[in-house]
C-alpha cells in the first residue's frame, strides 16, 4: 500500500476530481441549461399575449365574433386555436375538436416540456376570469430548437475544458518536478558538480521529492568525491617531491655505495607508505564498504596493539594502560577497528614527551560504549582539532612529533564511520583525547 506521503494519492484525488466535476457539471450544467432554454421567448410571449388580447375582443362580442376570429387564427397559425371559459366550454358556436388536449395546457412562463411528441398547448387566461385562449406554440417559437447546441456545449465542450485542466495539474504535480530534475542531470552531464535540485522538489514528502533529494546526495557524493581526489593528487604530488628531493640529494653528494643503497631504501620505503596509504584512503572514500561486523574485546585488541607498538617505539607497556571494564565488548569488524586504534596509538606516541603515557579508557553510554585513547602532550587549539582528521594536516609547531604524512587519523576516523561509530578529538588538559563511540555488543 502506497505511504500516506506517497505521489499515487495525489494522483487519485487529481482525477477522481476530475471525474467527479465532468460528472457534476455536465449533469448540473445540462439540467440548467435544458431548464433556462425551455422557456417562450421574449418575441413568443409578446405575439402569443397579442394574440389572446384579439380574442378577448372577440369573446365581448359574442359567439359569432368568437368563430370569426378562430377562422381568422386558423389562417395565421398552423395547429389548435381554441377559446374556452373557466370550465373549458367553447365560447364560440362550434364545438371543440379534442377536449382530452386541453388538460395539458401549459402557461406563458411556464418551461415548456420535450418529452411531448406534439406541440405544447399555450393556455392565456382572459380578463375578469373569462376564460382561457388556447393555442397550439407555433413551430418558429420553439424554445428547444437550439438543444442540440447546448447539449454540445455541456457534453463536450465542458468536459474538455475539464480535461485540459487536469493535464494542467498532472503536468505541475509529475511533469514540471522531473523536468527540474532533468535539468540537474543535464548539469551533472555537463560536469556542473555544484547543480542541485529546486528545493520546492527536495521539500516534496512523495516519490518525486524522494528522488530529488537521491540526487542531491548523488551529487554531492560525486563533488565530494571528485574533490578528494583532486585535493589527494595535489598533496600527493606535493608530499613525494621531499623523498625525490632527498634522494637526488644523496645521489649528488658522494656518498659510499652503502650509505646510498640505505637511504634509497629508506626513501623508497616511505614513498611506498605514502602511496599505499593515499590509494587506502581514496578508496574508501569512492567505494564506502560495509564491513562485517562481530563481537570484539577491546581490552585483548589493545593489548596486541601495544606489543607492535613496544617494539616499534621502544616504550615499556606500563606507558601503555588500559582501564576499561572487564565486560568491554563492541559490534565491529576486527581489521578496521584494529587499524583505527593502531593509527591513533601511533599518532599519540608520535607526538607525546618524554617520559609520557597513553591511556585508553571508556564507560558505557546506552547502547554504546564511549572510548578514549589520551596522551599527554600540549594538546591542539580548539579550532584544529576537526582539521587534525583532513589528510595530509600535520600540526607540528603545536605538537611536537615525528615525519608523519598527516594521513592516519583521516584513515581512522572512516574506519570507525566504516562500523557505524565516530570518532572526534578534544583536549584532556593536557593531552588530546581521541574520542571513539562504537555500538556495545548484546549477547
Amino acid at each position: 500500500m502506497p505511504g500516506r506521503h506517497s505521489l499515487f494519492w495525489r494522483l487519485a484525488a487529481l482525477l477522481v476530481t476530475f471525474c467527479l466535476l465532468v460528472i457534476s457539471l455536465s449533469v448540473s450544467w445540462g439540467n440548467w441549461i435544458d431548464l433556462q432554454t425551455a422557456y417562450l421567448s421574449g418575441e413568443a410571449r409578446q405575439t402569443l399575449q397579442a394574440y389572446a388580447e384579439e380574442a378577448e375582443h372577440a369573446a365581448l362580442q359574442g359567439p359569432q365574433a368568437v368563430d370569426r376570429f378562430l377562422d381568422d387564427m386558423q389562417r395565421r397559425e398552423s395547429g389548435l386555436v381554441e377559446l374556452v371559459d373557466i370550465s373549458l366550454q367553447p365560447l364560440g358556436s362550434r364545438p371543440l375538436i379534442d377536449v382530452g388536449r386541453l388538460t395539458a395546457m401549459r402557461r406563458l412562463d411556464w418551461p415548456m416540456s420535450r418529452r411531448a411528441r406534439e406541440r405544447p398547448l399555450i393556455a392565456i387566461p382572459l380578463s375578469e376570469e373569462r376564460g382561457y385562449f388556447v393555442i397550439q406554440l407555433p413551430e418558429r417559437y420553439r424554445p428547444w430548437r437550439y438543444r442540440a447546441l447546448f447539449r454540445a456545449l455541456t457534453h463536450y465542450l465542458v468536459p474538455a475544458g475539464l480535461a485540459l485542466l487536469f493535464c494542467i495539474g498532472l503536468y505541475r504535480v509529475l511533469i514540471a518536478p522531473l523536468a527540474r530534475l532533468r535539468e540537474q542531470a543535464n548539469a551533472l552531464h555537463a560536469d556542473n558538480l555544484g547543480a542541485r535540485v529546486d528545493p520546492r522538489v527536495a521539500r516534496r514528502d512523495d516519490e518525486l521529492g524522494e528522488l530529488g533529494r537521491a540526487f542531491d546526495h548523488m551529487a554531492g557524493r560525486l563533488e565530494e568525491s571528485l574533490g578528494l581526489q583532486r585535493q589527494l593528487l595535489r598533496d600527493l604530488s606535493h608530499e613525494l617531491r621531499t623523498p625525490l628531493s632527498r634522494l637526488q640529494v644523496a645521489s649528488e653528494a658522494g656518498l659510499s655505495g652503502a650509505e646510498l643503497e640505505e637511504r634509497a631504501r629508506r626513501e623508497v620505503g616511505a614513498m611506498r607508505t605514502l602511496v599505499d596509504s593515499t590509494l587506502e584512503l581514496a578508496w574508501m572514500d569512492t567505494e564506502r564498504p560495509q564491513p562485517a561486523l562481530e563481537p570484539l574485546e577491546v581490552g585483548a585488541l589493545w593489548e596486541i596493539l601495544c606489543e607492535d607498538a613496544c617494539f616499534e617505539s621502544g616504550w615499556g607497556p606500563e606507558r601503555l594502560p588500559c582501564r576499561l571494564p572487564a565486560d568491554c565488548r563492541v559490534l565491529g569488524n576486527l581489521n578496521a577497528l584494529a587499524r583505527a586504534l593502531e593509527n591513533i596509538l601511533r599518532n599519540a606516541i608520535r607526538h607525546s614527551p618524554e617520559g609520557g603515557c597513553v591511556c585508553l579508557d571508556g564507560r558505557r553510554e546506552g547502547d554504546c560504549w564511549l572510548l578514549w585513547v589520551e596522551d599527554q602532550g600540549p594538546g591542539v587549539a580548539e579550532s584544529e582539532l576537526e582539521r587534525i582528521f583532513q589528510p595530509f594536516i600535520r600540526l607540528n609547531a603545536a605538537r611536537p612529533g615525528g615525519d608523519g604524512f598527516g594521513l592516519g587519523l583521516a584513515i581512522a576516523r572512516r574506519l570507525i564511520r566504516q562500523q557505524g561509530g565516530r570518532l572526534w578529538a578534544e583536549n584532556g588538559h593536557p593531552g588530546l583525547r581521541m574520542m571513539l563511540c562504537l555500538k556495545m555488543y548484546v549477547s
